[in-house]
């Protein structure tokens, strides 16, 4: 029992003894480790800054100094390793990685397809830092691209954040791509309204907004034959073409084109329905040449609109020559 008890002491004395002894090794280590992360924040810092102010360059930036940032890192946990243990090669450690490399992938597959495709976003640059984008219901500012996941600022001051491989393999709408962006809309006008000058007052009102480009040029369309107006299409142009240029364009725009119209007499129709009641006892029912509603009248005869008087004295006339067949009747049936 004395025995075995001093093996224990004898080994526990080794082991602290070991620990002393490497004690130096693991504090110069974690110095050298700390270095190098420092080192690593520091050209990821550079890198960034560099490339802020080129906006072609600025995501490449990103990637460059992230990528630089974790190459930094891996080395210096290499050099602390092998001060640490003075055996150890970096052999050691890839041939560890590629063993559990499987394992790994299975495990954080969703990690690694948002990790590769925040890499390609950012690489292939279908949409910058400060873009306004639409995907799904989500519309907003485009404030930080992370290798996991692009965070967006929407226009009520809310963040969404979105994983990489969403926006990888979905469709996304780039609102601030180039320069300049289109803006329409449908303004109705009553059907005795002369077409050609409700389209010339409204591109003068086009025109006389600021916000409205010369270069293109606004055009009016006439779009539609509608049920109670004729529609006419205004589009005009916006720079730049950000969601506030949008919406202060559009109010003006629409707020000048109907005070130029209502001022010149024309009309801006709401929807309307006519009911027309036909009477199914008529002569003329299903006489498509002389129907009344909703019918040609053809060439012949246009029948007037009975009234509801003569129609009741058509009907008591009918019901006294029926009365009058029966009493006829009657009367040979008891002779």
């Amino acid at each position: 029992m004395n025995a075995a008890i001093s093996t224990a002491w004898d080994k526990v004395q080794s082991m602290i003894n070991g620990f002393i002894a490497l004690l130096p090794n693991i504090v110069l280590a974690l110095i050298v480790f700390i270095l190098f992360l420092f080192v690593a924040s520091k050209i990821k810092a550079l890198v960034k800054r560099l490339t802020r102010n080129r906006r072609s360059a600025r995501n490449l930036g990103l990637v460059l100094g992230r990528l630089a940032q974790g190459l930094t890192i891996l080395i210096g946990l290499f050099i602390a390793l092998s001060i640490v243990i003075p055996t150890f090669r970096a052999g050691d450690l890839v041939q560890l990685l590629g063993i559990s490399g499987v394992a790994i992938g299975f495990a954080f597959r969703d990690i690694l397809q948002n990790f590769l495709a925040g890499i390609l976003i950012l690489l292939t640059e279908p949409f910058q830092i400060d873009d306004q984008i639409v995907f799904k219901d989500f519309e907003g500012t485009v404030e930080n691209i992370e290798t996991r996941a692009t965070t967006i600022r929407t226009y009520d001051g809310r963040r969404i954040v979105i994983p990489n491989s969403e926006l990888f393999i979905n469709s996304v709408t780039v609102n601030t791509a180039f320069d300049n962006r289109r803006l329409e809309y449908d303004v109705g006008i009553g059907y005795g309204d002369d077409i050609d000058l409700a389209k010339q007052l409204m591109l003068d009102a086009m025109h006389s907004v600021n916000e409205v480009l010369k270069d293109p040029a606004p055009d009016v369309l006439v779009m539609e034959l509608a049920g109670s107006s004729v529609n006419i299409r205004v589009r005009w142009w916006i720079h730049p073409p950000r969601r506030i240029d949008d919406l202060q364009s559009r109010d003006k725009v629409i707020t000048a084109i109907k005070k130029k119209l209502v001022a010149n007499g024309i009309d801006l129709p709401f929807p309307t329905q006519q009911i027309l009641f036909h009477d199914q006892t008529e002569e003329t029912d299903g006489n498509r040449s002389r129907q009344r509603e909703g019918w040609p009248s053809g060439k012949g005869e246009v029948p007037k609109p009975r009234r509801i008087s003569d129609s009741l004295l058509l009907l008591a006339q009918e019901r006294f020559s029926q009365d009058g067949n029966n009493k006829v009747d009657s009367k040979i049936n008891e002779q």
